[in-house]
């Protein structure tokens, strides 16, 4: 079985059960993203190439610890070796913080707003990512949005001020003003990320009431504009209600403008608790469209330096999980 094929697998099942040797070390707790709130997750690795699994004592998904991160995986027919890798913060070799941890709006498919998750200080970031310095190549960040987007996006710069211009990249995702693109670009971040959310403007008004599809694609624009192409993304979630033709249309409309799809597999919750994650027959469907529709706008995602791109460890990644 082909890497893809196995991780597609794995990703329409999003969990596994953690059994043998302790293996508490290698488990993250998630305040944003799939699975905020939960139990935490892992990073099985194989061959240089991971994936992202929330740990549940239900999962039909074995890994079995047998110590020092060595793991055997087996579910149906399906047996097979490899690692878990230790994440830095959230995720391997990358400190990927959430500045808040609270949000005014309510996304459907998003479990933060129904969670009382903190506001880190700009010291308090540049402490942990000091403290993770010798195991990281990259530095990301994201947030809610509390109070306003205006005061989210100037609390993510004051934290971007006080780490400073960093010997390693710094990728943003954060819901974007008009101005957010120039004032990310003037404080020296690398690479940044924009979510649409939903493959179109009709199903995102109904996923993110109060939310602008429109503000969102102008300022991926703006963003190419300035941090070039390859240096831009924006995530879309894959089983909300979209057709298949629905998300090609949304995969080719953001490849043809430079920016990189990050095409993220929905994980039931909040008011979409209700809702299927997409099949490993659909996840690889759309990943040919996805590989198809990069390589005809001349994209590398080889060449992302931050954030969900580099990590690949909850979507497929084509070009990093198969060419």
């Amino acid at each position: 079985m082909r890497w893809v094929e196995l991780k597609a697998e794995l990703l329409a099942i999003g969990s596994c059960r953690l059994t043998g040797v302790d293996a508490s070390g290698y488990i993250e707790s998630s305040v944003a993203g799939p699975g905020a709130g939960g139990g935490g997750s892992i990073f099985f690795s194989k061959g240089g190439k991971r994936v992202r699994l929330s740990v549940s004592p239900d999962s039909p998904v074995e890994i079995r610890h047998d110590g020092d991160g060595q793991v055997h995986l087996g579910f149906g027919n399906i047996e097979t070796t490899g690692i878990l890798e230790q994440p830095a913060l959230h995720c391997p070799r990358q400190a990927y913080i959430t500045v808040s941890g609270q949000c005014i709006f309510s996304c459907r498919y998003c479990p933060v707003p129904l969670k009382e998750g903190r506001v880190k200080t700009p010291e308090e970031i540049a402490k942990m990512i000091e403290s993770a310095r010798d195991r990281i190549d990259a530095i990301s960040l994201t947030s809610g949005v509390v109070g306003s987007i205006e005061d989210e996006e100037q609390r993510v710069i004051e934290v971007l001020k006080r780490i400073g211009r960093q010997d390693i990249p710094i990728g943003v995702s954060i819901y974007p003003t008009p101005n957010t693109p120039d004032l990310l670009y003037s404080e020296g971040v690398s690479e940044v990320k924009f979510n649409l959310e939903a493959a179109t403007p009709g199903l995102f008004a109904e996923m993110c009431p109060g939310l602008s599809w429109d503000g969102i694609i102008e300022s991926l624009d703006s963003s190419v504009a300035l941090f070039g192409r390859e240096r831009v993304y924006s995530n879309v979630i894959l089983g909300l209600g979209e057709t298949d033709e629905e998300m090609e249309s949304c995969i080719r409309l953001l490849a043809e403008r430079g920016v990189i799809p990050v095409i993220r597999p929905l994980t039931p919750a909040a008011a979409v608790a209700s809702y299927r994650r997409p099949s490993a027959e659909r996840l690889l469907r759309i990943a040919d469209v996805h590989y198809d529709a990069l390589k005809k706008a001349g994209l590398d995602t080889t060449k992302a330096r931050t954030m969900c791109t580099y990590c690949t460890g909850c979507d497929i990644v084509p070009g990093r999980d198969f060419e």
